[in-house]
């Protein structure tokens, strides 16, 4: 008997063990403070604060880079270019997702959260709409017209309008930071949490100051361009219309 009790309670210490590595599991009454919440001494969230941030950043500088230059498209083409980008902000993004998840199983996961029934409501409903945000923006956008084809010369000739648009400006930042918030209810993770709010105010800021405004340069510069070529073909049209009109006038002479 002593030594069944001693084999459960090692079987017991040694499942606690495997809690401990991948999901350190307390309540709300053994958190004293904010540092019982969240270890800010773990690497993995840092690696996942610096993969959220980083995505974006590259992005950006590579697309404004190519628009400026042509040093990808002039080389490879528009479209073989944007592929190529799109790739690698595809790997980026799973990267990103992985390091979230990887920071989470590192942190503390409040078990009233991550056992209570509506809390599991609320994260399901979350990753339900998050993901429709995603999938339906990309299906509207495409791949070009998702990874920075506009960058590439490659723009839209007009804009999309359309769900998920019409209720939001930008779904596909939007449906990922839900689908963050939601793996982080789900587990109770205060510092998935955390994690989250920092996508949000990171791609808030991608959106507001960089993406944004630059790609309204760039549909403005196209109008600008298509504004001069319609004045070249009018005065065109008028030079044509004039000669022919004088080429009768001369005719009428003779006749």
């Amino acid at each position: 008997e002593k030594q069944k009790r001693k084999s459960k309670h090692s079987k017991n210490n040694s499942i606690m063990e495997i809690d401990e590595r991948f999901l350190k599991r307390t309540s709300w009454d053994n958190i004293q403070g904010v540092g019982d919440l969240i270890d800010l001494q773990s690497p993995s969230f840092w690696f996942a604060i610096g993969s959220t941030a980083f995505a974006p950043i590259f992005w950006n500088i590579v697309g404004r880079f190519e628009y400026r230059t042509k040093a990808f498209s002039s080389r490879l083409g528009s479209h073989t270019a944007c592929y190529i980008l799109a790739i690698i902000i595809f790997l980026l993004s799973i990267e990103r997702d992985w390091a979230f998840y990887e920071a989470i199983k590192d942190q503390v996961s409040i078990s009233d959260v991550a056992e209570e029934y509506n809390c599991k409501i609320v994260s399901l409903s979350l990753w339900i709409a998050g993901s429709v945000l995603v999938l339906t923006s990309f299906f509207r956008l495409g791949i070009t017209g998702t990874y920075l084809g506009d960058y590439f010369g490659i723009l839209m000739k007009e804009m999309v309008t359309g769900f998920p648009f019409s209720i939001v400006s930008d779904p596909m930042y939007l449906g990922s930071v839900m689908n963050f918030l939601s793996t982080a209810l789900w587990f109770g993770s205060p510092a998935g949490i955390v994690l989250s709010l920092w996508t949000h105010i990171v791609y808030k800021i991608s959106v507001q100051y960089f993406e944004g405004p630059f790609t309204t340069q760039i549909y403005a510069d196209k109008a600008i361009v298509e504004k001069h070529l319609k004045q070249m073909h009018d005065k065109s049209d008028k030079k044509a219309a004039d000669a022919k009109q004088s080429d009768k006038g001369k005719q009428k002479k003779k006749d």
